[in-house]
């Protein structure tokens, strides 16, 4: 299945450009038109990443992504003219995953676009994982016991995915959070063990209690 991918961008021409250049290399493309409807498109489409410049029509790209990280962490790529520091680090402390600018080069955004959705949608001939009667759906994001089904966020999905991959093997915490995040720098430490609490009341909720067990100065284990 092609990976989908919104294009947030003012300038007819660029946008023209990045929907070529995507569908050239194998993804669906589609790009904003009525700019007061971002964030709207972005839950209609439901697209696996996307690009989004700073300067816009209606509204500003770090108004965006924060409106879309309220309901989604896919990954967001800024694509911008605008080279400050600043610029950057909103991008980052607002949830973006990566920060490029105009001119770009087009064999470096391809290649952060699908390092993002490797690490994002982690897939190979498995699409399915099980163990202990529990399913980890990665195309839907989803776990399944016993018929009912709990909605993961990307974090979650990457936690679980990595648990499950390892199942039966205990997991230190900096390997996951390794796997989880490029750059520790910027992680709180906290933020794992927070995720991890959200995933047990998941789990909690559709009936799978103990399923993920802490091994004190270890980490975690399925």
């Amino acid at each position: 299945m092609k990976k989908k991918i919104l294009i947030v961008e003012d300038d007819m021409t660029i946008q023209t450009q990045l929907q070529t250049l995507l569908a050239g290399n194998g993804y669906e493309a589609l790009a904003v038109t009525d700019f007061s409807r971002t964030v709207s498109q972005v839950r209609d489409f439901a697209p696996h990443l996307v690009i989004l410049d700073i300067r816009l029509p209606e509204s500003n790209g770090f108004e965006i992504c924060s409106q879309i990280r309220t309901f989604s962490e896919i990954p967001i790529v800024f694509v911008t003219s605008s080279n400050t520091d600043m610029d950057e680090l909103s991008s980052i402390m607002l949830g973006g995953d990566a920060f490029i600018t105009k001119p770009y080069n087009t064999a470096i955004l391809l290649a952060k676009i699908a390092a993002l959705l490797k690490r994002a949608y982690p897939s190979g001939q498995t699409e399915v994982f099980t163990w202990k009667k529990a399913a980890l759906h990665l195309e839907s994001s989803t776990i399944e016991y016993n018929g009912q089904k709990a909605e993961l966020t990307k974090n979650e999905l990457k936690i679980l995915y990595y648990l499950f991959r390892n199942a039966g093997k205990i997991c230190p915490r900096n390997d996951i959070v390794d796997f989880l995040w490029d750059n520790q720098l910027y992680v709180d430490d906290n933020a794992l063990s927070v995720n991890i609490t959200r995933i047990r009341d998941k789990l909690a909720a559709i009936g799978l209690t103990d399923f993920i067990r802490t091994k004190h100065r270890q980490g975690y284990l399925l």
